[in-house]
């Protein structure tokens, strides 16, 4: 993209980029079903205009504060998973089976798929339709030094260096592997993998 580009013209194109991997034929079903479609969130940081850009359920820390844009049903979601969880749990079912099998995400799959039907209605991601501009993050920085931490969602505790959010990653992974105590999720850290969700960071000084 121009590097002079704003945050409306970046979703304008970003939107053009990805409607063009769309067969023609796909468009009207895509229109009517959201949650088939090519789907990201993204953050992005403008030097000239001094900005960050939160599309979707993305993250940052700036001089150490906390800013986030997660989708509103995420945490009802999230909750609903952990109680039934539980409950299987005290019914006999063992953590490895659901880390094996995790029967308590495919319990809250139809209300996922529901919430995605109202992207880019209530919220914002970047899937080859008009993006829903206001529920984008635009952060205006001022003219003094910040430091940047920018990440997706897959860091459930960020911190502003790598290793401290990978340790805290891997502490959540032995303590409550489920996701569903110390920290509420819509997946679990399932056998074979080392996360329970997709990974980015990156760290800058302005």
């Amino acid at each position: 993209m121009p590097k002079g580009i704003d945050c409306h013209q970046f979703l304008i194109g970003v939107t053009n980029y990805i409607r063009r991997e769309y067969k023609k034929s796909e468009t009207e079903h895509l229109l009517l079903h959201p949650e088939d479609r090519l789907t990201c969130s993204a953050i992005i940081y403008s030097r000239l205009q001094r900005q960050l850009w939160l599309v979707g359920d993305c993250q940052c820390l700036i001089d150490g504060e906390l800013i986030d844009n997660p989708k509103p049903e995420e945490a009802v979601h999230a909750a609903k998973r952990s109680e039934y969880a539980k409950k299987l749990l005290s019914q006999g079912t063992t953590v490895d089976q659901l880390l094996t099998k995790d029967t308590s995400r495919e319990y809250i799959m139809a209300d996922m798929v529901e919430s995605m039907k109202q992207q880019n209605v209530s919220y914002a991601v970047i899937d080859g339709f008009r993006i829903a501009e206001q529920f984008v993050k635009v952060i205006t920085l001022d003219f003094q030094p910040h430091h940047i931490v920018m990440a997706s969602d897959g860091y459930p505790f960020l911190r502003e260096t790598l290793d401290e959010s990978e340790r805290l990653l891997r502490q959540q992974q032995e303590n409550d592997p489920l996701n569903i105590d110390t920290f509420l999720a819509c997946k679990a850290f399932l056998n074979g993998q080392d996360s329970f969700d997709d990974r980015s960071y990156i760290r800058f000084e302005i």
